[in-house]
Formats: structure tokens, sequence, C-alpha cells
């Protein structure tokens, strides 16, 4: 299996690093690295990274700003991420973190290696292991942050 990883220079923590440690930790993968400046620079370099590379799937890494003008670069990046996999037929895992999502650095350091490891499991478990997935339907996973667990009647 080839994993993408694709990550940014703008991010304030080297997401694809850790990316990479832990899908090595959790299955025997090849990993292509693309880095690419910003978020709206993420949605090309994922598709190539599935076209020209030929990864199975794809986790695209950014850390937009807290801004609105940040927000809004940000909800652009998750449109093209959309689109490059309807284009693909590949998914790709949006894993952002946004600035104000942390109250400090330490903080904002923390949350951006939990939620990357975290959605790098669940890449390697979309690929390989699909039932484990099907199983925590409607658990109220989060990625990062404790888990919300299922609604109650």
């Amino acid at each position: 299996m080839r994993v993408g990883v694709a990550d940014t220079t703008f991010a304030r923590v080297n997401m694809g690093a850790i990316a990479i440690d832990e899908l090595k930790r959790h299955a025997s993968v090849s990993v292509e690295r693309y880095t690419v400046p910003g978020v709206k620079d993420l949605p090309v370099a994922c598709k190539k990274l599935i076209e020209e590379r030929r990864c199975d799937i794809v986790m695209a890494l950014g850390m937009p700003g807290g801004k609105d003008k940040d927000k809004m670069c940000a909800h652009e990046a998750s449109q093209g991420l959309i689109h490059a996999q309807l284009l693909t037929n590949h998914h790709i895992i949006e894993v952002f973190v946004h600035e104000d999502e942390a109250e400090n650095d330490a903080e904002l350091a923390w949350l951006a290696e939990q939620r990357t490891r975290e959605h790098a499991v669940s890449a390697i478990r979309l690929i390989l292991a699909p039932k484990e997935l099907e199983r925590d339907a409607g658990t109220g996973q989060r990625q990062g942050f404790a888990d919300a667990g299922p609604a109650r009647r």
C-alpha cells in the first residue's frame, strides 16, 4: 500500500513527519510526501500524489490561521480536496488544525499531533480494515479532542 502525505510550510507543526511516523507504526506502507506552501495548494498536491505517484490514499495536512480570511481559504481548500477526491475516486483525509482551536502554542502543538496521529490510523483502517470503521459508525469519534460518544435518547 502506498500512502500520500501532503503538508504545508505554513503549518506551525511538522504534521507531515508526525503522519509518516504514525503510518509506519501501524502498517508496512510506502509513503510519498509532497510539501506545498499553504492549504490552497493541497488539492493539486493530493491529486498528483494519487495520479503521478500512485498513492492508494492521501492525507492532506494543514494549519489554517484563525482570521476570517484564513477560514475562507481553509473552506476553499476543503472544496478543492473534495473535488480532487471525486476526480480521482480516491479518499483524501483532510487533517486541518485551525490555530484558533487552541489557547496557546503548547495546546496547538498537542492538538496537531493528536489529530494527525488519529487520522493516520483512520487512513490505514480505511484502506486495510474498513469493517473496523463500520463497527465504529455512530459512536461519536473525534480526532484530537475527546470522543463525543453516541447520542442517547
